[in-house]
C-alpha cells in the first residue's frame, strides 16, 4: 500500500514538473500578454505640405510708388466698390509725423481730463487693449509693425470721437489742427476700391494668378515645387497694393503617392489639420496625375487668418477618423479571411469571431457581427444563437513578439 502511494506521489510530482516545464517553455517560445479592450479613436493620416489656393483679386496702380494708407484693416470684410486704401501724397511723411506729435500732446491733456467715454470710444479702447496684449506675444517683425499701425489708427479714431464731446478748448484746437493735417493728406489722394466683395489683405505675394482656382488643371507636384516656397513662411505686407479674397471658400493642394491618395476620388470628404492645430472639413474637388504622385486639391468652406498669412503650410490629411472598441493588431488572429480574438475570463479562454471595421499598422477598431451578417457568412441558426460578442473591458490575449 505504501509502495503504491509512493508511486502515485512520484507520478504526480513528475506531472507537476512536466506541466511547469511546459508552461515555462510556452512562455519562452510563445510568450503571451493580455489587453483590456476599451473605447478608443483610430485615424488614418498622411503628413505632407499643402499650398493654399484662393480666389483673390489684386488692387494696385503701378504709377504710384509713395506707399499706401490702409483705410480698411487687414482681415476685414468689404463690399464691392468700397474704398480699401489710398496712395500717399508727396510730403506725407512729414505731415504724418506732425499728426503723431499732435496725438501725443492730445493724449497728455486727456490724462487730466475727465471724459465719460461713449459706447464708440469704449469699443475702440477695448480694441486698443487687445492689440497691445497681442503685440507683446509677437516675435515676427512684420506682424509687430502691422499691429503697431493698427494701434495708431485706433488711437486716431478715438481722438476724433473725443473731439465731438470734450469741452476743453485747448484739446479742441489741437484736434482741429490735426484734422487740417489729415485733410491735407486726403485731398487729391487716389483711392482704390474693392473689385469684389470679400476679405481685405495687404499680403500680396505675386502668386495670386498662379495659385488660382482657374489654374486647377496646371497644378502638379512639379508646378508647385517650381514656385520655390518655404513652409510656414509669412507673406510680407505690400507697400503698394492690396487684394480682395473670396471669404466663402479656399483650396489646399497636396502631392502624395500613398495608398490612401492613390485610392482617393473626387467628391471624397476628409479632414485637414493645418500646421498641427486647426482641423477643417474638406472635400476633394480635383485630382491631377503626376510622375509618381497625385496632386489632390481640397476645398475648405472656411477662411481663417492663418490661411491668409501663409501660402505653404504643414498639412495632415485625415482620411478617416473612427471611434469604437480599439485593440492592438497583435491581438487579431486571421483565418480564412475572418478575424478572431482570444478572450480571457477568469482563466477560461474562448476564441471570439470579431468584425474588423478599420485598422492601421498598429491598431484596429472591432465590433460584432449582426445575425444577418453571420447568416451571409454561412452560419446556421444554432451557431448564430450561440455567437458570443466581444464587449468593452473584455480581456484578450496578445501574442507577444519574440
Amino acid at each position: 500500500m505504501r509502495k503504491k502511494q509512493k508511486l502515485i506521489a512520484i507520478v504526480l510530482c513528475i506531472l507537476i514538473v512536466a506541466y511547469i516545464s511546459y508552461a515555462i517553455y510556452l512562455l519562452i517560445v510563445n510568450p503571451k500578454d493580455t489587453y483590456i479592450i476599451k473605447q478608443g479613436t483610430l485615424s488614418n493620416e498622411d503628413e505632407t505640405v499643402g499650398y493654399i489656393i484662393r480666389n483673390e483679386q489684386v488692387i494696385t496702380d503701378e504709377t504710384h510708388d509713395n506707399g499706401i494708407y490702409a483705410i480698411v484693416p487687414e482681415g476685414q470684410k468689404v463690399s464691392k466698390n468700397e474704398n480699401v486704401f489710398r496712395y500717399y501724397n508727396d510730403g506725407e511723411k512729414e505731415i504724418t509725423e506732425k499728426i503723431i506729435e499732435l496725438n501725443g500732446k492730445i493724449q497728455e491733456l486727456l490724462e487730466n481730463e475727465k471724459i465719460v467715454p461713449t459706447a464708440d470710444i469704449k469699443v475702440i479702447e477695448n480694441q486698443i487693449d487687445e492689440k497691445i496684449k497681442n503685440i507683446n506675444t509677437l516675435n515676427n517683425y512684420q506682424e509687430i509693425l502691422e499691429c503697431k499701425n493698427d494701434i495708431d489708427s485706433l488711437i486716431s479714431k478715438k481722438i476724433n470721437f473725443i473731439g465731438n464731446i470734450t469741452q476743453n478748448q485747448e484739446i479742441k484746437n489741437l484736434i482741429n489742427e490735426r484734422t487740417q493735417y489729415e485733410n491735407t493728406l486726403t485731398n487729391g489722394s487716389q483711392y482704390m476700391q474693392a473689385t469684389m466683395s470679400g476679405i481685405v489683405s495687404y499680403r500680396v505675394d505675386g502668386l495670386e494668378d498662379k495659385l488660382s482656382p482657374e489654374n486647377f488643371s496646371q497644378i502638379t507636384e512639379e508646378y508647385l515645387d517650381s514656385l520655390g516656397l518655404k513652409t510656414s513662411q509669412i507673406i510680407s505686407t505690400s507697400t503698394d497694393s492690396a487684394k480682395i479674397i473670396d471669404n466663402f471658400e479656399c483650396y489646399i493642394a497636396v502631392s502624395l503617392n500613398t495608398e490612401n491618395a492613390l485610392n482617393a476620388k473626387v467628391g471624397d470628404n476628409v479632414q485637414l489639420r493645418i500646421s498641427n492645430k486647426d482641423e477643417y472639413d474638406a472635400q476633394i474637388v480635383q485630382i491631377n496625375e503626376g510622375s509618381g504622385s497625385r496632386t489632390i486639391i481640397f476645398k475648405i468652406d472656411k477662411l481663417t487668418q492663418g490661411l491668409i498669412t501663409h501660402r505653404k503650410v504643414e498639412v495632415d490629411v485625415i482620411w478617416w477618423n473612427k471611434s469604437g472598441l480599439k485593440v492592438p493588431i497583435e491581438a487579431l488572429i486571421e483565418e480564412n479571411g475572418l478575424y478572431y480574438v482570444i478572450r480571457n475570463r477568469m482563466g477560461n479562454q474562448a476564441k471570439i469571431l470579431v468584425k474588423v471595421e478599420y485598422k492601421t499598422d498598429n491598431f484596429a477598431i472591432i465590433g460584432s457581427y449582426s445575425a444577418e451578417e453571420l447568416q451571409e457568412l454561412g452560419y446556421d441558426e444554432k451557431e448564430i444563437r450561440n455567437y458570443r460578442k466581444i464587449s468593452n473591458y473584455d480581456e484578450i490575449v496578445i501574442e507577444s513578439k519574440k
